[in-house]
């Protein structure tokens, strides 16, 4: 019961956090600028400026059809937690966001902010496999059925429509352009947080005293290692190969300890983009729960 209370503790931490981002970079930057926004909060601006109506009370009106309509492919347990997040992501938008003063400077600015709050926001929500509702149960239907789509890709292929159907709206090609470009980093911003995480750095240690090499990566920073046999390609002699996987931080202990080690070991470092296993956290993300 503990650990179950702790983890919602710090999932609505997580949405708490995301959804402030995304309320000052919705409603601190994007309304003054009048940007064609992505997603529901993009239609929502656009029936703001027309109408005048509340945009965090008009994102949760339209969510609730599309909700239904994904429920059963997404599980209760996500769409419970998006409707959580809906109500949160809602309120920061209509009341917190408000309270701050508004940005009325440069339009590109404006636009680059608003990118990179959104992303930042949205990513920390999608980590914990929750969503805003709206073109997220979209996402995350399509991430569910297409699994090896990256969440960046699918938001900026969904959100493109809303963009322009905006910009057409309101005449305004230059919003457009700016449009696309939040969309754009909002994009990169969600990849780079999502799969950052899991993102490292992977050693190939060749060197003759493997064991030995493995010992010391394990009492430098606690990582488990593998020996790979091998032979050298002009002599033949017999040689180890040590593969590690570890962070960023911890490769630079690793590279101390092999020389230490083994002087002569010939070290090569790869970027992991992913790495999962023992040690590794695992986002569970667009899947039922």
């Amino acid at each position: 019961m503990m650990n179950r209370a702790k983890r919602i503790m710090k999932e609505i931490g997580m949405e708490l956090i995301g959804s402030a981002l995304i309320a000052v970079g919705l409603y601190n930057f994007a309304v003054t600028s009048e940007f064609p926004m992505t997603g529901f909060s993009g239609i929502s601006l656009i029936l703001n400026r027309l109408f005048h109506l509340p945009i965090g009370l008009t994102i949760i009106v339209l969510n609730i059809p599309v909700a239904l309509l994904c429920y059963r492919l997404l599980g209760r347990g996500f769409f419970l937690r998006s409707l959580r997040c809906i109500v949160i992501s809602s309120v920061m938008i209509d009341y917190v966001a408000p309270l701050l003063p508004v940005y009325t400077g440069s339009r590109m600015l404006s636009a680059i902010c608003t990118g990179v709050l959104g992303g930042l926001g949205y990513a920390l929500i999608y980590m914990q496999n929750s969503s805003t509702g709206g073109t997220d149960f979209v996402i995350m239907a399509v991430k569910a059925v297409k699994p090896y789509l990256s969440l960046g890709k699918i938001a900026f292929l969904s959100d493109i429509g809303i963009i322009l159907l905006g910009g057409l709206i309101f005449r305004d090609i230059d919003g457009i352009i700016y449009g696309m470009i939040i969309n754009f980093l909002f994009a990169v911003a969600v990849d780079k947080v999502v799969y950052g995480v899991n993102a490292g750095k992977m050693a190939l240690i060749v060197t003759d005293y493997g064991k030995k090499v493995t010992d010391a990566i394990d009492e430098c920073c606690g990582r488990g290692s593998t020996i790979l046999p091998a032979s050298g390609g002009y002599k033949q002699g017999k040689k180890q190969v040590v593969m590690c996987a570890c962070n960023n931080k911890q490769m630079y202990f690793v590279q101390q300890k092999v020389k230490e080690v083994d002087e002569n070991a010939f070290t090569i470092i790869l970027e992991s983009n992913e790495v999962h296993g023992e040690g590794f956290r695992m986002f569970n993300i667009g899947e039922q729960g």
